[in-house]
């Protein structure tokens, strides 16, 4: 990809006016996948709209920089004006019913995508968007349906086979998730999110230290990530598999420090609070067992009875009591 950028960079600085080389060195900007390069793919893009409003397909791919960017209102906007140049372009009907699922109208997006596969059965993200559409909508055994069609095509994403995995390990079904999930890092060994679903179905399973392999997989020491939301997100997801699996194998210390620094990137994870509370009950740390506790109550996140009145009667004892034995 790189000799081609460096190509078509070498054309529109020749010919500044070319909206179409404007547009095709968008696409290769986008094509490389990186957060970093979204910014200029977006700079290209708008610049060949500029030049051309009619370039259909600058439309389409401006859209999906603003749906990585989070501007998935923008990327309606230019969705909207695609389909009025020419309707019923199964990618823009798809991409326009994904956008709209995003912006909470589950119904609309499974609409949009019939319409898309009406008019071209064979495309393939049809069926993963029908997917999460499903999944707002609380039926996930529609979306395995769909979701089981999506993979069964030759142009698959990992993460189709991502969350066709997460689907079955909520079914308990952890053979076929193994399967899939193994399928998707396959496809993108470097990428932290297969490695990251696979943790979770073997913490799902008590398989502590094959979980523990993986999450090292998946933020491999080291190795930087791009400072956005999203990978703060997966680092945080990260860090509280792993202090799931040690505190599965009793190691209060690195289960403690794990649950920490996840609340460092993500201090409103109700869960977090609640099993970090649970692991300094354990090691008789009664004070700070009540404030997160109460914090993850405070977050939505129940506290089981039993542990709360166990944590309140430690408070009350004398300070020199003995700490309780582990559990």
């Amino acid at each position: 990809m790189e000799p081609a950028i460096r190509e078509l960079k070498a054309t529109v600085a020749l010919d500044p006016q070319s909206a179409a080389g404007h547009m095709l060195l968008g696409q290769a900007y986008l094509a490389q996948r990186s957060l970093s390069m979204v910014a200029e793919a977006k700079a290209e893009l708008q610049q060949a709209l500029d030049l051309d409003p009619s370039l259909l397909w600058a439309h389409f791919y401006l859209a999906k920089v603003y749906i990585d960017l989070g501007r998935n209102d923008k990327a309606k906007e230019e969705l909207e004006r695609g389909l009025a140049m020419r309707p019923n372009v199964p990618h823009f009907l798809s991409l326009l019913g994904e956008v709209n699922r995003k912006l909470g109208n589950p119904e609309l997006a499974l609409e949009l995508n019939r319409k898309a596969l009406e008019v071209d059965p064979a495309m393939t993200p049809v069926h993963y968007y029908m997917a999460l559409a499903w999944m707002d909508l609380k039926k996930p055994d529609r979306a395995i349906q769909e979701l089981e069609s999506s993979v069964q095509s030759q142009y698959v994403v990992p993460e189709m086979y991502l969350t066709l995995g997460s689907l079955y390990m909520q079914k308990r079904r952890f053979r076929e998730a193994e399967e899939v999930v193994k399928k998707g890092i396959a496809l993108e060994p470097w990428r932290p999110e297969g490695h990251l679903n696979l943790a979770q179905l073997y913490n799902a399973q008590g398989l502590s230290d094959r979980a523990l392999a993986e999450l090292k997989l998946a933020i491999p020491e080291g190795k930087s990530f791009p400072t956005s939301a999203y990978y703060q997100q997966v680092q945080a997801d990260v860090l509280f598999e792993t202090g799931k699996a040690y505190q599965a194998k009793r190691m209060a210390g690195p289960a403690i420090q794990a649950y920490l620094r996840t609340l460092e990137l993500d201090p409103n994870r109700g869960q977090a609070h609640g099993r970090l509370a649970e692991v300094l009950l354990q090691q008789g740390e009664y004070g700070r067992a009540f404030t997160h506790a109460s914090m993850a109550e405070k977050l939505g996140f129940s506290i089981e009875p039993a542990l709360r009145e166990e944590i309140l009667r430690g408070r009350a004892e004398p300070a020199f009591a003995t700490p309780r034995a582990p559990r």
